[in-house]
């Protein structure tokens, strides 16, 4: 549709006599935008084009009412910007002289119909007076005011507002600088101070939109200049800055404009919902190493990042412009390149980097051993943005640059900070090739909540962390073990480059080993430490998933882990390695339960190398260890070692090997003190395992029947109660002995709360006797879950040595998925000896140990497949739906 055919607003008719007219206005003109948006006409031009519509619009409407000289209609924010996006508001301020006359009636005529015809507007009605003191009392309000331009009405009264509430009477340059910035950063905070957030917010995130109209509102504040251009003629920005900031913009809006669209209202968070859509409307594909959707979204983040960083720069240059401008300098030098000016350390001469390109690393050892220096002045940043094409092969080789990156990361403190400034000025992604290549790189999911260079930065931050005293109760083995390792900067490299593979396709571990060897000789590491490094970064997920999906009870799983670590030092760079990344990758996955099982697997681990790999425990020894100090804690309850025998007659061996000595007698008690011979017993306490704190145990002992785990796990689905961890145990007298790690809703323990407590044995006692009582829980899954609906993976194979077959189940997460799991297992008549529950982000990596209803691995290749089929069958019809 063509401009031109648009109707003519002035020859609508007068108001209430065809709201219809107007509506079909705004609908013609919705429709236009989206085509010529379709087309790919440029999106300054379309969002003032609606801007200017909408001020036709109300100027037509506007003057169909009598009004006198003592009034205006204003617009202001955006709108007086004249910028709108499709669904934007409209900011309409009705303005009158302190003197004016009473148009309460007109007012309301006119607010009413642009209600009535569906525009979206936000108004206020006040008088000359009112609006200068609401300015004077809110930081927003003088903003708003700001960038106010008439559209109907006297003019006059909007230029003598601008002079009540201009910077000579209040809200002076340097206050509204100050308020604004304030204001930046609390808005920051509430996206932790992160560009990269999974669903971002493309306003008022770091880097959105609001980051580019704080400069112009402080330019426009300060130097009453009509539009960011004029920084470049105030030596403010360079030609390469404005365009950066510029090409931003319309990116901006072009995705708010697309996205208001899509999403028929005015809406700026960037929804999972809404991204997959998006990327193939801006003309992404899949490829072998990424998805349309990461890529989309990696040149979003890139955008960002740049406009963070500019904003920064610029804040940074007004602060030093506008705040400091009157305050006393304290300069002293730090050698014939660097000095330091309050606090900020700046070259001595705008040549330094030009003259000695070294210097380009030298500043961030510098700003890393001396704890005076705060930051970098905002002209010294530029000169090292603009120094970018200094960093090639011949620098990269220059023995002085390797050493000043190895001092840096030997630096004691301040590693985490001076690297994350190196690579936000451009720094490291040039000195590491391979580094840029994930810069801004996001993985589509809800595990991963950062793009791939901000999860390395923010490993090596957690890295640093295990140096201070204040993270000992937090992560007190990391911390310790931090101590004494002999070369820290190997496991800073190790982090550096263990995800710096991803999205090339192919083993990232592998590729990324590969990479990491290769930089570690180039910056002239010992062959031995480049070896120690690689392997770190090829083995960086071994002990997260030995922990989380093998039976680190079981002294086989210890002993191979073992042979993988080789020596105690392997172990311990990896320990730290693992629990930085843990904590890197999603700080909601790091659990007392994923701690507790990290501990003990390095514990047991150090304790089989310390023993030697070639004298492995024997597991009858540790049988018979377990049960003679369990009996002689039991004798002290008056037991005899005749009555322990004989009610751990019928019980397996795998109980006395995965099972704790205190656990064995809390259920031994239990279990021969129950009032009934038949009774169901249910315990309740906290942890139970090496160092667990913060989980709680459920143990169960009742009569073996089919479908047990079902109910169970419906029960404590039932109980907002999450399975960690369960071992089921066949006593061989018709009972079992099942025990669960559980976590409540809020991923907490359940605590000491008798009432509760209470409240759960008694259910879950009343659930196991009369199950059909209970009917199945219908439960909402959340939005974000449903949009991950990827396709269930499982696979089986057979432990010959357990004689057990392993069932892994890799599937989208939804409320009752483990009872849903244990009705299958009922169908085929599936035992369940043990299950390691992981649940990552909106996926879970489910790990069961079962065998047939005779104890026998199941190995008919035709069963295997059918159930597995029947698994996927079940998960996947369910996936997409709202409720399970």
């Amino acid at each position: 549709m063509s401009q031109s055919a648009l109707p003519d607003i002035h020859a609508l008719p007068q108001p209430g006599q065809s709201i219809k007219t107007y509506k079909t206005y705004l609908k013609t003109l919705a429709a236009d935008l989206k085509t010529r948006f379709e087309a790919g006409e440029h999106i300054s031009a379309l969002v003032k084009m609606r801007s200017l519509r909408i001020d036709e619009l109300l100027q037509g409407i506007w003057q169909s009412y009598q009004w006198g000289d003592d009034i205006a209609l204003i617009a202001v924010g955006g709108y007086g910007r004249g910028e709108l996006h499709p669904y934007s508001d409209i900011d309409l301020l009705i303005l009158t002289s302190d003197e004016g006359g009473d148009y309460r009636e007109n007012i309301e005529g006119l607010i009413t119909l642009l209600w009535d015809i569906n525009l979206e507007i936000g108004h206020s009605v006040r008088t000359m007076s009112e609006c200068a003191q609401a300015a004077a009392d809110d930081i927003t309000i003088a903003t708003n005011l700001m960038e106010s331009r008439t559209l109907a009405g006297n003019s006059e009264l909007q230029t003598q507002l601008m002079n009540l509430v201009g910077p000579e009477n209040i809200w002076s340059s340097s206050d509204f600088f100050r308020a604004k910035w304030d204001e930046q950063i609390l808005r920051h905070r509430k996206f932790a101070n992160s560009e990269y957030n999974l669903e971002p917010n493309i306003k008022s995130s770091p880097g959105g939109l609001r980051d580019i109209q704080m400069i112009g509102w402080v330019v426009k504040r300060h130097f009453g200049a009509q539009s960011i251009d004029e920084l470049l003629e105030r030596q403010f920005l360079s030609k390469e800055e404005l365009d950066t900031l510029k090409e931003g913009q319309d990116f901006l809006w072009k995705v708010r404009f697309a996205l208001h669209i899509l999403a028929g209202r005015e809406e700026d968070r960037l929804l999972f919902d809404h991204q997959r859509t998006l990327a193939e409307q801006f003309g992404f594909t899949d490829s072998d190493g990424k998805l349309a959707v990461e890529q989309f979204m990696q040149q979003y983040y890139r955008w960002v990042m740049h406009l963070g960083e500019l904003n920064d720069v610029l804040m940074q240059h007004f602060d030093e412009t506008i705040l400091r401008a009157c305050e006393a300098e304290t300069v002293f030098e730090i050698n014939s390149r660097f000095r330091v000016r309050n606090g900020h350390i700046e070259v001595c001469n705008a040549k330094v980097f030009t003259k000695t390109p070294s210097a380009l690393m030298e500043i961030f050892v510098l700003m890393a051993s001396n704890n005076a220096i705060d930051g970098v002045r905002a002209s010294t940043i530029r000169l090292i943005r603009k120094s970018h094409h200094l960093i090639d092969n011949r620098f990269r080789a220059d023995p002085k640059n390797k050493r000043y990156f190895l001092e840096l990361l030997r630096s004691p403190q301040r590693v985490a900070l001076n690297l994350r400034r190196m690579k936000r000025f451009g720094i490291l992604d040039k000195f590491i090739p391979a580094f840029a290549g994930i810069v801004g790189q996001m993985q589509h999911d809800l595990f991963h909540i950062y793009s791939v260079d901000a999860h390395t930065l923010e490993l090596i931050k957690n890295i640093s962390r295990f140096r201070y005293p204040s993270m000992v109760e937090k992560y007190p083995m990391a911390c310790r073990i931090m101590q004494r390792l002999p070369k820290p900067e190997l496991l800073y490299l190790a982090g550096l480059f263990h995800d710096i593979a991803k999205g090339r396709g192919g083993d990232h571990s592998s590729l990324g080993a590969v990479d990491a060897r290769e930089f570690c000789e180039q910056i002239g590491l010992n062959k031995r430490d480049g070896n120690l490094v690689a392997w770190l970064v090829e083995k960086h997920l071994e002990m997260s998933s030995v922990s989380q999906r093998k039976d680190i009870q079981d002294p086989e799983v210890i002993r191979d882990f073992a042979l993988t670590m080789g020596d105690i030092q392997h172990l311990d760079y990896l320990f730290c390695l693992t629990v930085a990344d843990i904590n890197a990758t999603n700080p909601t996955l790091w659990t007392s339960w994923r701690a507790s099982l990290m501990r003990q697997l390095y514990a047991e681990t150090r304790r089989a190398l310390r023993r030697g790999l070639e004298n492995p425990i024997d597991k009858q020894e540790w049988i018979a260890e377990t049960q003679l100090g369990a009996i002689e804690k039991l004798e002290d309850y008056g037991f005899t070692e005749a009555e322990i025998r004989a009610l751990w007659a019928n019980t397996g061996e795998d109980y006395f090997i995965r099972e704790q000595i205190d656990d064995i007698v809390w259920h031994t008690r239990a279990i021969a003190n129950r009032v009934k011979a038949n009774a169901t017993v249910v315990l309740i306490k906290e942890g139970g395992l090496l160092d667990h704190a913060g989980v709680s145990q459920i143990f169960v002992h009742t009569r073996a029947r089919v479908g047990l785990f079902a109910l169970l796990a419906e029960a404590m689905e039932q109980l907002d109660l999450s399975i960690q961890d369960a071992r089921i145990y066949n006593s061989g007298t018709g009972y079992t002995l099942d025990t669960f790690y559980v976590l409540g809703a809020d991923g907490e323990s359940i605590g000491d709360n008798p009432s509760r407590i209470s409240h759960i044995i008694e259910f879950m006692r009343e659930h196991l006797e009369h199950p059909e009582r209970f009917t199945e829980v219908n439960r909402r899954t959340p939005r974000q879950m449903r949009l991950f609906s990827t396709p269930t993976r499982t696979s089986m194979t057979t432990d010959l040595n357990k004689a057990q077959t392993i069932l892994e189940v890799i599937t989208p997460d939804r409320p009752g998925l483990l009872a849903r799991l244990g009705r299958i297992f009922n169908q085929y008549h599936i035992q369940l000896q043990n299950a390691k529950i992981a649940t990552l982000g909106e996926r879970v990596e489910d790990v069961f140990f079962i065998t047939d209803e005779n104890q026998r691995p199941i190995d008919d290749p035709k069963l295997c497949k059918e159930i597995q089929q029947a698994i996927c069958r079940e998960l996947d019809e369910k996936a997409n739906s709202k409720t399970l």
